[in-house]
């Protein structure tokens, strides 16, 4: 679960650190590092309520009866999937256009004043803000561990995406977020399918759905027999595809549902853009 949450935190955290990079050394490029007070102001309360809303699923779903929380996980584990598989398209496809987007609405937003420049930071932080806070909560709710190796793993992840993101602002590394996005989606991508999966062994727990005691595989006995390094494999394909000890047949399906035409998708070659037609200056003739 470490290592999971560790690409979940990196890979949304370096799309939240973009967004507040191309933000502020727009601001300071264009010599306007007095609008960077609301900027800052913006990004601090985007950060805050992701983190606010994080709390609340916790404190919401702790006191839930059993079948309600189960009902209540699964679904927002579905609708997580949803938001991630969405934002990674999004990601991959917009990518060389955010920059001018963020730009043209600095620019807007520096002749209406302080209040819009606030909230030109807070959308733009917060929508990848309260995206990542849902994604982990869920996929750390999945591990129903006591361990704090998932938290462990998503503040990593932050951090390394901060790093990483002030690097590139000041210019000392030069990286290829083409490649780096489509790696990094491809890995968040198998995540989801695990998280996804998940999300329906909750609603059978639930009793939403049939299928509880129907499996499809166990792992745990496959592991068993390995001693320590099996318990330790177990951890760690539990923590990167959710891979429980015993794994119902409505949770494979669904795993395998989502994951084959997703990743054969994001990983389509995109098509060559039609050449632009060429004008043609007509010759005036006499």
């Amino acid at each position: 679960m470490l290592l999971g949450n560790f690409l979940i935190g990196l890979r949304e955290g370096l799309e939240a650190s973009l967004v507040v990079s191309i933000l502020i050394a727009y601001l300071v490029k264009s010599g306007n590092r007095r609008a960077l007070t609301p900027v800052w102001a913006g990004i601090g309360a985007a950060i805050a309520i992701s983190v606010a809303f994080c709390v609340l699923l916790s404190v919401a779903s702790g006191e839930m009866q059993f079948k309600t929380q189960e009902t209540f996980g699964g679904t927002l584990s579905i609708i997580a999937v949803g938001l991630v598989t969405w934002m990674v398209f999004w990601m991959r496809r917009a990518a060389r256009s955010m920059k001018s987007e963020l730009e043209g609405k600095l620019e807007g937003a520096l002749s209406l004043g302080t209040g819009a420049l606030f909230a030109v930071a807070i959308l733009a932080v917060g929508r990848e803000g309260l995206e990542t806070a849902l994604f982990l909560w869920t996929n750390i709710n999945a591990a129903q561990s006591n361990s704090v190796q998932p938290i462990v793993g998503a503040v990593l992840g932050l951090l390394t995406a901060a790093l990483l993101g002030y690097l590139l602002y000041r210019g000392g590394l030069r990286l290829n977020l083409k490649r780096f996005f489509t790696i990094t989606g491809a890995a968040l991508i198998v995540v989801a399918a695990g998280v996804f999966g998940y999300g329906f062994h909750d609603l059978q727990e639930a009793g939403i759905l049939p299928g509880l005691r129907s499996w499809a595989f166990e792992p745990s006995t496959w592991f068993d027999g390995m001693g320590t390094p099996g318990q330790w494999l177990q951890t760690a394909l539990q923590g990167v595809f959710n891979l429980t000890p015993q794994v119902t047949t409505v949770q494979a399906v669904m795993w395998v549902l989502y994951v084959v035409p997703v990743m054969a998708l994001f990983l389509r070659p995109a098509k060559p853009s039609a050449p632009k037609p060429q004008r043609q200056t007509a010759t005036a003739q006499s």
